[in-house]
């Protein structure tokens, strides 16, 4: 009675394409929905960038649906387990194939009327991280990001990735240096003062793939801007968080700052003082 199960759906996105995602409703036997109320959606971008989210059960993700939220696990364009020409449409379009399709998904799922359009976040780590604040920064879409270990200045990962990578990003954006005014304009901290929308950052202090700096750059220029936002930094984690107290505060901090954000109480998590909070829609 506690469990959600995926539903795969397919969605129109960009360049009359399609992209696909599991997603999956609150389910709580023990709440109640008020009549006519809709679920506020969680938008959920992988990383890799050319991963895939997978339907196997999740702890992780029914703490969500069991608390009112409905996700989306979205398999971007360049996702695998959908056929080599699915995956290869990433190719060249890195951070922005992935974008289209992120709000491309919570668009077609507040039209169908499942969720409220009012009320749609997104998160990621990582690649899917990046995702997360092109998403928040170049369209209107989100009311609420979630950021973790987030790639936002694409030189630098390539100037400091490991050999099976190497030469990862020639395909999904470039060769260097012909593209490098692409791989500028792809970066999350080229666009970041144009962000509006209240964001949570969480990194690990240890993290030498994406490092600190790279998350305190965006930290900076959300306060200079006047952005609702957060920051928490974990120490002893690297690219990815290891430790299970650090997995649960991280877990409890983004359902404490979806409440700040869309204006309810979680009950039993520790909030998360938001700077600029007097910004956020509404006050």
């Amino acid at each position: 009675d506690w469990v959600s199960l995926p539903t795969h759906v397919e969605f129109p996105t960009s360049d009359g394409q399609v992209a696909h995602a599991w997603v999956y409703l609150p389910r709580n036997p023990q709440v109640q929905a008020e009549p006519g109320a809709l679920p506020p959606l969680r938008v959920r971008v992988h990383g890799g960038p050319t991963s895939a989210a997978s339907p196997a059960f999740s702890l992780g993700l029914q703490y969500w649906t069991s608390r009112g939220f409905a996700v989306a696990d979205v398999d971007y364009r360049g996702s695998t387990g959908y056929g080599r020409p699915y995956r290869e449409l990433l190719r060249g379009q890195w951070c922005v194939a992935d974008v289209e399709d992120a709000c491309a998904a919570a668009g077609h799922l507040a039209e169908r009327g499942l969720v409220d359009p009012a009320h749609l976040a997104i998160t990621g780590g990582s690649a899917g991280g990046t995702t997360t604040l092109l998403a928040t920064t170049l369209h209107d879409v989100f009311g609420a990001g979630v950021a973790l270990f987030a790639v936002t200045d694409i030189h630098e990962l390539v100037a400091v990735t490991h050999k099976f990578e190497s030469r990862y990003f020639d395909s999904m954006v470039g060769p260097l240096p012909a593209a490098a005014d692409r791989y500028t304009d792809r970066s999350p901290i080229t666009h970041i003062a144009r962000c509006r929308t209240p964001l949570l950052v969480m990194q690990g202090l240890e993290d030498a793939v994406v490092p600190p700096a790279q998350a305190e750059a965006v930290v900076a220029a959300l306060a200079a801007h006047g952005v609702p936002h957060a920051y928490l930094a974990f120490e002893g984690e690297q690219h990815g968080f290891r430790r299970a107290e650090n997995q649960v505060r991280a877990l409890e901090a983004e359902l404490a700052f979806y409440g700040a954000v869309f204006g309810f109480s979680p009950p039993d998590v520790e909030p998360v003082e938001l700077e600029s909070a007097e910004h956020l829609p509404g006050r």
